[in-house]
């Protein structure tokens, strides 16, 4: 069987499609796995496993972990709970009120776990009303892994049909990089939010992998900012 997934670092970082439903938008979606220099893998927000998925991913090194990241990117974990069931689940803030029944192992913060300290940082983002995110930085590869700080819809995005292009043009999201929109909702706490943001932008990263919508590649740091003008400015 042709593997399917897509590898992003060599022996670093691998991606995985897939799609998911908001209404009646479909919507592209991404799962990263990390390796870390031990082996080890990371199951960044997981897409639902098959035979066919566990095995490729069980090929590529012990997982060690699997990471729900935001509030809305948990669905899948139970998935791959069964399929690598030694794991630890470590868990965004907010999942454990979300994902009723969900067993977790660790509850994420800003400091890193010991087990990948060494070799990503990350920000827990803290004071909006109902979205939460925790973002890494992959410092070997310079890479900034999100899952709804930045989205970016384009039409190379695969999946979006007519639909789906009519609510990101409403939204003001269609060949414009920005937050997902429950983040524009509800603020909240706009001075944490912008501090959160500030120690994101000091990571010196140069691309990124978004969970929704295309991978930015250049001006990354440029395009995030953009992004997040109206909070930081």
């Amino acid at each position: 069987m042709a593997p399917s997934l897509q590898v992003f670092v060599p022996d670093a970082l691998w991606l995985r499609d897939y799609f998911v439903r908001l209404g009646g938008a479909r919507v592209n979606a991404r799962m990263t796995l990390i390796r870390l220099r031990n082996g080890d893998i990371l199951v960044h927000s997981p897409c639902a496993f098959d035979a066919s998925l566990t095995a490729e991913v069980a090929a590529l090194g012990r997982v060690a972990a699997i990471i729900a990241p935001g509030n809305f990117h948990w669905l899948h974990v139970r998935s791959c709970q069964q399929a690598f069931p030694d794991a630890a689940t470590y868990i965004c803030p907010g999942v454990e009120k979300r994902a009723k029944g969900l067993t977790f192992d660790f509850v994420l913060g800003d400091a890193a776990p010991l087990l990948w300290a060494d070799e990503l940082s990350q920000v827990a983002l803290q004071g909006t009303r109902f979205m939460r995110e925790v973002a890494f930085f992959h410092r070997a590869s310079r890479t900034l892994i999100l899952v709804d700080l930045v989205e970016n819809f384009t039409p190379a995005t695969p999946g979006t049909n007519v639909f789906s292009r009519i609510v990101f043009r409403a939204l003001g999201m269609w060949n414009r990089p920005g937050p997902a929109p429950e983040y524009r909702l509800a603020w909240g706490d706009k001075a944490q939010v912008r501090e959160g943001m500030e120690r994101i932008l000091a990571w010196d990263f140069e691309r990124v992998i978004l969970s929704h919508g295309d991978i930015i590649t250049h001006d990354a740091r440029q395009i995030v900012a953009q992004a997040w003008r109206k909070i930081l400015g």
